[in-house]
């Protein structure tokens, strides 16, 4: 069996840019991988264009070495951009493989390990009664975990909105840290009273505190119990988690911009998180995710992979295979892709959920599919990420 071409495409069904690969073989099996990063689609898209031509002639079966044929093809060979354009050639290889198997990819990397993977949902409100009732929302629908925010990231702490410069750019958010400080413990006091203690709760500060400021959080919310806080400091400011370790026992998740494996070792080996957010798509695929939690495993790291709607289909199918596996398994942020229409369309059979879990399609490889003919219909739109300033006028992390 050898690989005869390789497609490349950027599609915008909805609101988000998604990148696919499909592997097309000698035999007529092919298989479909997935490269989005965020407002970069295009980047990867080209670079994609530009990588296929090694992969023609090879046999798809053979999917570490060409895992390390792509990764070793260029000297420089870290990033976002790369490792993404790495994730959708795995995938699709995976799905090949699973489809000359027969079986779906997680039987082929050992079977299943539980009854399905649990995931977490996004509530959200104005005040904590609204919070309160949009986490009750997702409990009603079978969630054992939910992710509470108030207000957005940044909550009260954003203290107004600027518009842009001009049409296609993003506006400015203002921010300053004390209110968002001052309400989050106020929240999840509010959540717990109304709510008890079992119910698992999860907060994401997406990067905005420095370690002192979150240190403060962090053990603020610590009578709350919360399932994890999530990104309390940024990637660059990772060392300061050993600050937020030693003031509290509060749950540390991180990593859901990490790309590389020696970003996550020394976490693991310091015992400074409890769930790595790494997303398959960004680090390497479903190879090199599953070396990762490999790492994680003897430090009692359990996964809690990136899932927001940045990602797409195909990206949640192969992070759902593996997460069957895996034993250090933790939780998946959950898009329920199932809800938009759109959506299905380009990308038949996404994963379904059930009683708060998901399991992968029972169908050979990812259990995914792809009409490239009605992808072509939406074409990609230009965008930016958001972008946060301080009252003063400094830029701030987002």
């Amino acid at each position: 069996m050898r690989i005869t071409e390789v497609r490349v495409f950027v599609t915008c069904p909805l609101r988000q840019n998604y990148v696919v690969l499909k592997i097309l073989t000698d035999e007529g099996v092919y298989g479909v991988g997935e490269g989005t990063v965020m407002s970069n689609e295009v980047v990867v898209a080209r670079y994609l264009e530009h990588i296929k031509e090694l992969l023609i002639g090879q046999d798809p079966r053979n999917s570490e070495d060409l895992w390390h044929l792509i990764f070793r093809s260029g000297y420089w060979r870290s990033g976002p951009v790369f490792k993404a354009a790495l994730s959708a050639i795995d995938f699709a290889l995976w799905d090949v493989k699973g489809k000359i198997a027969n079986l779906p990819v997680y039987q082929l990397l050992g079977g299943a390990s539980r009854r399905g993977v649990t995931v977490y949902g996004h509530a959200g409100g104005r005040e904590p009664k609204e919070v309160e009732d949009s986490v009750r929302s997702f409990l009603e629908r079978g969630y054992k975990v939910v992710r509470c925010q108030m207000g957005g990231y940044g909550g009260s702490g954003v203290l107004r909105h600027e518009p842009p410069l001009r049409e296609g750019l993003p506006g400015i958010d203002i921010f300053e840290p004390p209110r968002y400080l001052l309400e989050m413990p106020r929240l999840f006091e509010h959540l717990r009273n109304a709510l008890g203690m079992e119910v698992e709760l999860c907060h994401d500060v997406h990067e905005q505190l420095t370690p002192t400021e979150a240190a403060w959080l962090a053990k603020r919310l610590e009578p709350y119990r919360l399932f994890f806080l999530e990104d309390p400091v940024s990637l660059e400011e990772r060392e300061g988690l050993r600050l937020i370790r030693q003031s509290c026992a509060t749950h540390l998740a991180i990593g859901e911009i990490f790309t590389e494996r020696e970003e996550c070792l020394p976490l693991f080996q310091e015992r400074l998180i409890d769930y790595i957010r790494i997303a398959p798509l960004h680090v390497g695929g479903i190879t090199e995710a599953r070396k990762i939690l490999t790492l994680a495993e003897p430090f009692s790291v359990k996964s809690a992979f990136h899932g927001a709607g940045d990602l797409g289909p195909i990206s949640q199918a192969a992070a759902v295979h593996l997460q069957m596996v895996i034993p250090n398994f933790g939780v998946q942020e959950w898009t329920d892709f199932r809800s938009q229409q759109a959506l299905c369309d380009v990308f038949p059979t996404p994963c379904e959920l059930h009683d708060g879990m998901t399991r992968p399609n029972e169908a050979p490889g990812l259990g995914i599919d792809f009409n490239e003919e009605l992808a072509q219909k939406f074409p990609p739109r230009s965008y930016y990420m958001p972008m946060l300033r301080r009252a003063d006028g400094t830029m701030h992390r987002f």
